[in-house]
């Protein structure tokens, strides 16, 4: 008896942070407390996503070979359309599919639950309000690589490209790698904007090729305005050669004047 007493008087019952908010409401916070339908309906979306990518859109990974076993580490990669996140997932174990987080703009898919549901329970988005500081969203990117070392899909523009081409990489990704020790991935993904551009309703049976660079860190890079700017044009720089060694991507480079 008194074993088991000592036993429950050593228990203790935490609520859960979200106790209480509405179901949208608690698919819009990060990170989001443990689902078991949301796990099933993510894991089954992700079974589904992939069989139709591999068939619609002819799906060729390379490179998968550079992805780390076990997190924390950024995917960062260009962003042509709302296939890139589903597509670099897709390279991704199953088993990691609930601590994987694309970074989302909040302002556009917490705009109405018909982009909420789809981002949170498919795509598992970190979302982020671009009209705040970043300092706010820095943290919590921090906070799930260093707590509890998740994976991040970064993509650096900032938003869809218009053109097809790779835009200027933001600042808050090498805010983000400057001076520590997390592997940051470059990826390029071609054909995601020939299959479903900006505005383009639905897309189109294009091939999609995803390439995965080799693993970078930059810890000798100072985390100040210059070594910023450095990590951005390096991380620029090798996106666009994965671009070019693919076909997809002329060549071009990017220096730290650029971001200036």
């Amino acid at each position: 008896m008194d074993c088991n007493r000592s036993n429950i008087a050593d228990w203790s019952y935490e609520t859960a942070e979200d106790s209480g908010l509405r179901f949208i409401d608690r698919l819009k916070r990060c990170p989001r407390e443990p689902d078991p339908l949301v796990y099933a309906a993510r894991l089954l979306s992700a079974l589904v996503i992939r069989g139709w990518l591999k068939t619609y859109n002819r799906l060729e990974i390379s490179g998968r070979e550079n992805l780390p076993n076990s997190g924390p580490f950024v995917l960062v990669a260009n962003h042509s359309s709302h296939l890139d996140a589903v597509a670099l997932m897709s390279a991704l174990p199953l088993r990691s599919l609930h601590r994987t987080y694309p970074v989302a703009a909040k302002d556009y898919f917490c705009a109405n639950r018909r982009r909420v549901l789809p981002a949170a329970i498919v795509a598992n988005a970190m979302f982020f309000d671009r009209n705040e500081s970043a300092e706010h969203s820095l943290k919590l990117c921090r906070e799930l690589l260093e707590d509890r070392n998740e994976v991040l899909i970064v993509f650096p523009e900032g938003t869809r490209t218009v053109d097809g081409r790779v835009g200027l990489f933001r600042r808050g990704v090498g805010q983000l790698l400057a001076g520590t020790e997390y592997p940051a991935i470059p990826c390029y993904i071609g054909g995601t904007f020939k299959s479903w551009p900006k505005g383009s309703r639905l897309p189109r049976p294009a091939r999609v090729k995803l390439s995965i660079g080799e693993a970078r860190t930059y810890k000798s890079v100072a985390p100040d305005s210059l070594g910023v700017l450095r990590v951005c044009a390096d991380l620029q720089n090798a996106v666009i050669a994965l671009g070019a060694v693919s076909g997809r991507e002329s060549v071009r480079s990017f220096s730290q004047e650029a971001y200036q």
